[in-house]
């Protein structure tokens, strides 16, 4: 029977409703993600205060029932009445979607929350949020709460219990947010504090002097419940935090700083002996893991001024060609702020700033700012060291071109070292294709028998490969296990790394559940991450969980992942059955290894993601670096030894 159509069937939805309705729309997903998503739109709107001059102190606590508040002593919510609304600031600011005052530059200069949906946001998805207003020595509370509507079972979201309320006198400033998450919105509505501490760590560090305190009241320890977070180097105190694992070759960073055309633009550059780069982009304390307009501004400027440089200084010699700019940056660790009026982010995580004027105005900052200190005879000493760096940069890239010249004319880049070791999937398009890299020859063996060929390809590892953290471009390239894993992709590598050549859009590690195949899942990460960033930034790479135990009764099995779900699994069995304990995927049959790993209808996949760039690299120097007292204090404090398994959750950025 067909349904009428007319305007009764459009749903109007009010207020919050909507983001109730579908807050993916708004804060990306309901997962753990989500949810800490809500604690960082109040936290921007208070570092905005004080970023823009209007406070100096931010407090953020985790509360023991669940709720996270945070404070500013800026100006305070407005708690006038609102002219065409004819209610408070408060309740405009904390109930109607797109209300802020972010959308000119009167308010605020520079502002990382531009959409004015973040508050209203936190409100809609939260059962209650109060909010208290210090201002001109007075008081004031707003509460806000989602409930069902008694009459319709509706839930009416983010509505004020009453009028904004006078409660007394004060001689504090600012604002105090409070709230709790829905739990009938997010999976998990538990905060996590040491992914809450590292962002307020990190957004001390880019704003000098500003002071952040975090408490984490569900701590039992009473020592460890507070963390004050201020830095008055800024971003110099950051370079140095982030290469206090490493050997540097200068102790004092380079900070170069300028204003252009209403950019700001901020940089801290300190060099190491290392061989990879590490450049952190952020634009109005927003990280821009994919860069955009002030990175290749900043890059274009850098490149000139060192090439201008050594040919003055005749490192350079008239004959010689330019050196390229990741000449110049390899070693180099680098905080580059950039602070926009309107900045345009893009990208598949919106990492990424697009604004065209950026780029000019970055460029032309960095250029005086560098020429300036080149000029600077107290700094002659470092600028030659950063030139010799770079040449010997140059004649390493020249000679790893040359091996892959080479080995491509004899066939060792191509697909003929593969055969016998690679083994192709038919299928053509690299979306629907999968590459398993597996640790050893039995593995691979069963892996190969077991796999579906239309769309999954198995690459068997024999030995460990290199550590790509201590190796140079050239060591790299003449590791027979990356040079296999480099022709499988097809991506090339380093600079001439190529996305859209990716042959199989999902990379797989599939290593043994003990410490030999955690320490080949380090490797290849650190590999990865040093030398195939966007296969990492873009999604592609996966980690393979394959089963520690089969329970087997009569004609069921049952498979488990971890000691919860094996006594699950034993429970559901009852008694009369059979265990096994894998040691190695080489144990598993083709049948269990397709069912268990393979299949997409049953397997588990572990994503690895970037959440926090700078923190990857630290944790990837600190594991997998020259130095082993930072590594084996890492260990002690993180390692639970009574957990064998324990050392795998301790990989980098695996998550």
């Amino acid at each position: 029977m067909a349904q009428t159509y007319d305007a009764g069937n459009i749903q109007v939805l009010e207020g919050l409703e909507a983001v109730r309705m579908r807050p993916g729309m708004y804060i990306g997903t309901t997962s753990t993600r989500g949810l800490h998503h809500l604690l960082w739109e109040i936290v921007d709107n208070a570092m905005d205060e004080a970023s823009n001059g209007y406070g100096d102190e931010v407090r953020v606590t985790l509360h023991q029932d669940g709720s996270a508040s945070v404070y500013d002593n800026g100006r305070g919510v407005p708690v006038d009445e609102h002219p065409q609304l004819h209610i408070s600031g408060v309740e405009v600011v904390y109930t109607r979607l797109h209300a802020g005052g972010k959308f000119n530059n009167e308010n605020y200069s520079y502002s990382g929350g531009l959409h004015g949906v973040g508050a209203s946001v936190v409100n809609a998805l939260s059962k209650w949020m109060t909010v208290d207003v210090f201002l001109d020595f007075t008081h004031y509370r707003m509460r806000f709460t989602s409930e069902a509507d008694p009459k319709t079972g509706k839930v009416l979201a983010g509505k004020p219990d009453g009028p904004l309320e006078r409660v007394g006198n004060t001689r504090k400033k600012g604002t105090l947010v409070r709230f709790l998450p829905d739990d009938a919105i997010f999976e998990d509505v538990k905060f996590n504090g040491e992914t809450v501490s590292r962002r307020l760590q990190e957004l001390a560090y880019l704003n000098r002097g500003v002071k952040i305190v975090f408490t984490d009241e569900r701590v039992k320890d009473p020592a460890a419940r507070e963390k004050t977070f201020c830095y008055e180097g800024g971003i110099l105190d950051y370079v140095r935090y982030l290469n206090a694992d490493k050997n540097t070759l200068h102790d004092e960073p380079i900070f170069l700083e300028g204003k252009r055309d209403d950019v700001v633009c901020r940089a801290a550059i300190q060099y190491t002996d290392g061989y990879t780069e590490s450049l952190f982009s952020y634009v109005n304390n927003i990280p821009t893991g994919e860069g955009g307009a002030h990175e290749t501004g900043f890059k274009a400027a850098f490149t000139k001024a060192f090439n201008d440089y050594a040919r003055k200084t005749g490192a350079l010699k008239e004959k010689d060609n330019n050196l390229s700019g990741e000449d110049f940056r390899e070693g180099l660790t680098c905080v580059l702020i950039a602070m926009v009026k309107n900045p345009q982010f893009e990208g598949q995580t919106k990492g990424r700033l697009g604004n065209s004027e950026v780029r000019p105005a970055v460029e032309a900052i960095i250029a005086q700012q560098l020429a300036d200190w080149l000029e600077n005879l107290k700094n002659q000493d470092v600028a030659a060291q950063i030139v010799q760096k770079a040449i010997k940069a140059a004649q390493v890239r020249e000679a790893a071109r040359k091996t892959r010249d080479n080995a491509r004319k004899a066939n060792q880049l191509d697909a003929a070292p593969l055969v016998g070791k690679l083994s192709a999937c038919r299928g053509k398009k690299a979306e629907d294709n999968e590459l398993f890299i597996v640790e050893g020859d039995s593995a691979g063996g069963s892996a190969k028998q077991g796999r579906d060929s239309r769309y999954q390809a198995i690459l068997p590892l024999r030995g460990k490969p290199l550590n790509a953290e201590k190796k140079r471009l050239d060591q790299v390239l003449s590791n027979e296990e990356f040079r296999s894993l480099i022709t499988a992709l097809g991506t090339s590598i380093d600079e001439g790394f190529t996305l859209s050549s990716l042959k199989y859009h999902k990379v797989i590690i599939l290593s043994d559940a003990d410490q030999d195949g955690a320490h080949i899942r380090a490797i290849l990460l650190t590999f990865f991450f040093r030398y195939m960033k966007e296969l990492v930034t873009n999604g592609h790479v996966y980690i393979g969980m394959p089963p520690l135990y089969r329970v087997q009764k009569g004609g069921k099995t049952w498979y488990a992942y971890d000691d919860k779900e094996l006594a699950k699994c034993t429970k559901a069995a009852g008694k009369g059955y059979t265990l096994q304990r894998y040691k190695g995927l080489g144990e598993m049959n083709p049948e269990q290894l397709w069912e268990t790993t393979m299949d997409p209808a049953q397997r588990k996949l572990m994503q690895v993601t970037i959440e926090d760039a700078a923190l990857a690299d630290r944790r990837i120097t600190i594991l997998m670096g020259d130095k082993v007292e930072p590594r084996r204090d890492y260990i002690t404090e993180h390692a639970d030894f009574n957990k064998p398994d324990n050392f795998d959750q301790q990989i980098p950025q695996a998550e």
